[in-house]
């Protein structure tokens, strides 16, 4: 994780680091031939990417990938107007350039900032959305048309550094906090790389903002403010563009994946070595490794519940799915054995542990806090688990959580020896042995989890009675 931060960091200083350092030289004018070229080829990658966007979201009915795409059709327009109003092109100096540099970046992040809406990933508004990018479009196009035939009614506004300017810029800043934060959160638990390539483009994208709202042509700021932006829509665009082309996405600009999105598309996710163990465990005992995905589920679910952060969900997803990797190590008599164990037999089984986490060590590239999860999961509060007898102080909230998911799954799950345990009867016994054996706040926020599951686990049941009668 080191250089990765590292990585991040010098990529999202970089930009600020230039213009505070350069961004007030004189640039010795460097021609507005290299402000409609530079300009024009990012009005290109924003339509490129917009289109792309744009037709993703269609084929999918995903209103907020089509909203991604009228960002960037927004940006697109309002920089092709830039471009076209290149003092020397088709006019002289005029108030087109100025309204149109100050709106592209602050408009375009708050078109971008909407996919918050949880209401937009249904079907019926992509036409709404279509039509609402073809006004936008239809709208700066427009206006722009108009500014450039009477270029007297656009004034030359907001005037670098005024207070209109500075208002922009902090509703701008803002916008992209959130996209960053959305972008930021979603790399955390993916770990892809071109999750990371969008954080450091939207970075990017920030830091021309100041050079956008605070600077004019004459200062070298401003020229580096319009190479930052085009790097930022080029690094944003390809990114995303990659990211819809796969069958797991990552939505970034859109911040929506779950940790739940991780548990079901492992190797997407987590690797090709968490799929593979996975695998090798299905092959040992399809039971055990159908078991181990229900708890990585459950156990994410509740860690969303009680807000833990994107990079340990992430652990605790891969410790879910692994929690009893181990058990490739038991000899498959005892491990399909169709009645109770003798007590030599559960001797072999309470091993399990601590072979799972011999073999992660092994295996080389699992974090600590993985170790932990699959070391510790049969560990009790009051000391009185395996393999170690550990004590409350010291097992995480992590372990307390997969510790209950695995009791509860094992509970309401059928064995060769005995029947599953109703919910009811399974949520009982953890809250009997709250404070003795399991977190209370892990077993409430396991019943608030499956609370909200209740109408669908009900309904097959509802649909069967009513095919009966």
């Amino acid at each position: 994780m080191v250089p990765l931060v590292a990585l991040v960091g010098a990529g999202a200083v970089l930009p600020g680091s230039a213009l505070h350092f350069f961004g007030h030289d004189s640039p010795g004018h460097l021609g507005m031939k290299v402000h409609f070229v530079g300009v024009g080829i990012s009005a290109l990658a924003a339509t490129l990417s917009a289109f792309a966007m744009t037709l993703v979201g269609v084929r999918r009915n995903d209103g907020r990938v089509v909203l991604v795409g009228t960002g960037f059709t927004v940006m697109a327009a309002l920089l092709a107007i830039h471009g076209l109003a290149t003092p020397g092109v088709i006019l002289g100096y005029n108030g087109v350039l100025a309204l149109t540099g100050a709106a592209t970046l602050p408009v375009g992040g708050a078109v971008l900032a909407l996919t918050a809406l949880p209401g937009l990933r249904r079907p019926r508004r992509i036409r709404s959305l279509l039509v609402l990018q073809a006004v936008c479009v239809v709208g700066v196009i427009g206006l722009g048309v108009i500014g450039m035939a009477f270029p007297a009614v656009v004034p030359s506004v907001p005037e670098p550094a005024s207070k209109a300017a500075f208002v922009a810029l902090a509703v701008g800043v803002f916008f992209y906090a959130v996209l960053i934060l959305r972008a930021l959160k979603t790399y955390l638990l993916s770990r892809r790389r071109a999750d990371l390539a969008v954080v450091i483009g939207v970075a990017w994208l920030t830091a021309a903002l100041p050079a956008a709202l605070l600077l004019d042509f004459s200062e070298l700021g401003w020229w580096l403010g319009h190479g930052f932006e085009l790097a930022g829509i080029v690094i944003v665009g390809a990114a995303v563009a990659i990211d819809l082309g796969r069958a797991a996405q990552s939505r970034p600009l859109v911040g929506d994946l779950r940790a739940a999105d991780l548990v079901a598309e492992e190797e997407a996710f987590l690797g090709c070595r968490v799929r593979a163990l996975t695998q090798r465990l299905h092959a040992k005992d399809t039971s055990t490794e159908e078991h181990t995905r229900r708890v990585a589920l459950r156990a994410v679910q509740i860690g969303e519940e009680l807000g833990l952060p994107p990079g340990r969900l992430r652990a605790l997803a891969i410790g879910g799915l692994l929690h009893d990797i181990g058990k490739l190590s038991v000899p498959a008599r005892i491990l399909k054995k169709p009645a109770n164990l003798d007590d030599e037999e559960f001797a072999v089984i309470k091993r399990h542990p601590d072979w799972g986490v011999k073999l992660l060590r092994e295996l080389g590239g699992f974090a600590a806090p993985v170790h932990e999860l699959v070391h510790n999961h049969h560990e009790r509060l009051d000391g009185t688990g395996y393999p170690r007898g550990l004590r409350e102080c010291e097992l995480s909230l992590d372990t307390r959580i997969l510790t209950v998911c695995d009791v509860y799954d094992a509970l309401v799950s059928p064995r060769v020896y005995r029947p599953a345990w109703h919910h009811e009867q399974a949520i009982a016994l953890l809250r009997d042995e709250i404070g003795a054996a399991f977190d209370a706040r892990c077993v409430e926020a396991l019943e608030s989890v499956l609370l909200r599951e209740e109408p669908r686990r009900a309904f097959p049941a509802l649909q069967l009675a009513g095919a009966v009668g």
